[in-house]
C-alpha cells in the first residue's frame, strides 16, 4: 500500500489524491500540519530533505517527493499519461506552467489568504500577485477556446496538475466569472465517474 503524507487542502497534495481516486488505488493518507512544523521534523526530514509535502512512500518503501513526479509516476502505463513523445512533452509543459507560471500567483494568493487570513504585512504581496495570476488564467481560459483538454483530447495529468489550485482560485481573490472556457473545463473533470473533492477527506484522514 501507498503512504502519502499531505494536507488535502493544499492544492499539490489534492493533485495526488485526485489521481490515486480516479486510479482507484489504494493508500493510507496521512495528515502533515506545515504550520505546525510538522514537515519539518527529523522523521519527515528523512522522506523528503527539502520539508514540503506531498511525499509518497511505495509499497518497497521509497519515497518521492514534488506533486508531479508523483503524477508521473502513478500515471505511467495509465490513460493519464499520453504515449507520444509530442503529447508527452506537452504534458510537462503545461506542468512547467502549472510550477512557474500558475502556482506562484494563484497558490500563494490563496496561502496567504486562507491559511494566513491576510496579515497586514503581506497584502502588497498579495496585491502585487493578481496581474500573474490572472495572465496565466488568461492563458488557459485561450488554450481551452477549442479544446476539452489541456493535451490531445484526453483528461491527463497535465489537467490535474492545472486543476488543483485553478478551482480554488476564488479563494485567492481571483475571479473564475471572467473565464468560460475555464469553468467549463472544470466541469468537465468534475463529472469523471470517480472525481474527489477537497471536501470529501477530512484533513486528519
Amino acid at each position: 500500500m501507498y503512504d502519502v503524507y499531505g494536507d488535502i487542502n493544499s492544492g499539490n497534495c489534492y493533485k495526488v489524491k485526485l489521481l490515486l481516486g480516479l486510479l482507484d488505488i489504494e493508500h493510507r493518507w496521512i495528515h502533515v500540519n506545515i504550520l505546525q512544523g510538522e514537515s519539518r521534523t527529523p522523521s519527515f526530514l528523512k522522506l523528503n530533505p527539502n520539508g514540503k509535502i506531498p511525499v509518497q512512500v511505495t509499497p518497497e518503501r521509497r519515497a518521492l517527493f514534488e506533486s508531479n513526479a508523483i503524477l508521473h509516476y502513478l500515471a505511467a502505463g495509465t490513460t493519464f499519461l499520453p504515449t507520444t513523445d509530442f503529447e508527452s512533452a506537452e504534458v510537462l509543459q503545461w506542468q512547467f506552467f502549472e510550477q512557474y507560471s500558475h502556482e506562484p500567483y494563484i497558490a500563494t494568493s490563496r496561502y496567504i489568504i486562507r491559511y494566513l487570513n491576510s496579515p497586514a504585512d503581506r497584502l502588497g504581496e498579495l496585491e502585487a500577485k493578481r496581474a500573474g495570476g490572472n495572465a496565466a488564467l488568461k492563458v488557459m481560459d485561450e488554450h481551452l477556446q477549442e479544446r476539452d483538454y489541456f493535451v490531445g483530447d484526453t483528461y491527463s495529468v497535465a489537467d490535474i496538475s492545472l486543476y488543483a489550485y485553478t478551482h480554488v482560485a476564488e479563494e485567492g481573490g481571483f475571479l473564475l466569472s471572467q473565464y468560460p472556457n475555464i469553468r467549463a473545463w472544470m466541469k468537465r473533470i468534475v463529472e469523471h465517474p470517480r472525481h474527489v473533492t477537497m471536501s470529501d477527506f477530512p484533513p486528519q484522514s
